[in-house]
């Protein structure tokens, strides 16, 4: 079984997928956070340097491009193609509100006929001969009925892969999941067909591996950001050592101190990274609420040690209902 690591905005940016690939043995590709590139084809400093193959050693990444212009993915996929990336991902699955009211993400999946307009001309573009594209995508904004239509657009095109997270848009990331729509997915399917979604332990995968055997490739991401090691674990059997997880942690926050500027900036990222790993102990949340309360970096630094020294690693990270839990712990 192939493992994928999702692109998780604010969390799997290149620091943390340095480190992981160090610490953590199990994850095929990486997907780096989107990048949405603009009408003046330009790649802003911060941007670029997230996808610089000098900033990932280690680590097999695949850029992904959230945008619903086919100039501007051409550009910004030649322009990856020049810094040696042989592969790019189309972002079709983003459900922020900010992002589907400019019909890009899960918005332009609104726009079946332009979608696949924009397709036709990516994957005929010279520019690109030579490019993998993979596509990230949702089965619809806001019902399971888009589907057949998406997956026929889809079809026509020579893709790389299809990477399909089984929720509508309108189910974010705590709906049912639509197993229905995956099997069609994969029923004749002329590309390999990713499942992403609501794999956190072994028994997932499981019961994933039962209902659709032929599926060779998994894309991880919430799970895999609350416990480093499920990769592994999933692979393996052998769950990561609460050592091995702490020592991953000072290696995140050293990498960190080194490439961001103050205390404000490193204690936020690294409460971004919390947010998940979190889930991974049990009874977290008063210590969650003292992390996040933090500061100063001495003050979140005792804080997480005193997570580490007190609360016991769960078998499997507290994942159901994980928005609500998360949210109550930041309210409360």
């Amino acid at each position: 079984m192939e493992f994928l690591f999702a692109p998780m905005e604010g969390v799997t940016g290149c620091v943390y997928r340095r480190v992981h690939a160090r610490f953590f043995p199990g994850v095929s590709r990486y997907y780096a956070p989107f990048f949405s590139p603009s009408g003046d084809h330009h790649f802003p400093l911060r941007g670029l340097r997230d996808l610089l193959p000098e900033e990932n050693p280690g680590v097999k990444l695949v850029p992904q491009l959230l945008t619903n212009r086919a100039e501007d993915f051409i550009w910004a996929a030649a322009s990856l193609m020049d810094r040696g990336y042989g592969e790019v991902d189309l972002n079709l699955g983003c459900p922020s509100g900010t992002v589907t009211a400019k019909r890009k993400g899960a918005g332009f999946l609104l726009l079946p006929a332009e979608l696949d307009a924009f397709l036709e001309r990516v994957f005929a573009s010279p520019a690109l001969r030579g490019l993998a594209i993979s596509l990230k995508t949702r089965i619809g904004f806001a019902g399971e009925e888009e589907w057949e239509r998406l997956l026929s657009i889809y079809r026509q095109y020579p893709l790389a892969r299809l990477i399909v997270h089984p929720r509508l848009r309108s189910d974010y990331y705590t709906g049912p999941v639509h197993p229905d729509a995956f099997a069609a997915a994969l029923e004749g399917s002329p590309f390999p067909v990713v499942w992403n979604g609501d794999v956190f332990s072994p028994a997932d995968l499981e019961a994933l591996r039962a209902r659709f055997p032929s599926v060779g490739s998994v894309m991880l991401g919430r799970g895999l950001a609350a416990e480093p090691g499920l990769a592994g674990r999933l692979e393996t059997g052998e769950a990561c050592r609460r050592e091995t997880l702490r020592d991953f942690h000072e290696a995140v926050s050293e990498e960190y101190r080194a490439v961001l500027y103050g205390e404000t900036a490193l204690c936020h990222r690294m409460k971004e990274l919390w947010s998940y790993l979190i889930l991974h102990f049990e009874g977290g949340e008063k210590h969650f609420k003292r992390l996040t309360k933090a500061k100063s970096w001495a003050e979140f630094h005792l804080a997480s040690e005193a997570v580490f020294a007190e609360l016991p690693l769960l078998a499997d990270a507290r994942m159901p209902g994980l928005s609500g839990y998360i949210n109550n712990i930041r309210k409360g």
